[in-house]
């Protein structure tokens, strides 16, 4: 998708290495098993799996799945908004990767 790779282009090059190493998925919406087990209808993106620090020591990579129905929906189908979501969700879990919490990414803006 071109806003991941406009947004990647636009990382610090150290940061820009290791976030293309994190595998992202593209899925319409949560499947029933997430929603399951507690993952919200509505969630925009989620990332799954350790924290870099920590990638060495569980069995699954880490991913970055972003939900591009709920994504659409979000931004009431306007394409503007819609990029600009894909974006701040993108790095919003780009930051969960790195060891942030809602706190941290709320105080960059990426809530």
């Amino acid at each position: 998708m071109e806003e991941i790779e406009a947004t990647l282009a636009a990382l610090p090059p150290d940061l820009r290495e290791r976030a293309r190493k994190l595998a992202i998925t593209f899925e319409r919406v949560p499947h029933a098993g997430m929603i399951a087990d507690g993952i919200g209808a509505d969630t925009l993106g989620l990332f799954t799996g350790a924290v870099f620090t920590e990638e060495h020591h569980v069995p699954m990579p880490p991913q970055i799945i972003l939900y591009l129905e709920n994504l659409w929906e979000f931004s009431e189908q306007d394409e503007e908004i819609f990029l600009d979501e894909v974006h701040t969700t993108y790095l919003h879990e780009l930051g969960h990767y790195l060891g942030l919490d809602e706190d941290d990414l709320l105080e960059r803006g990426l809530d």
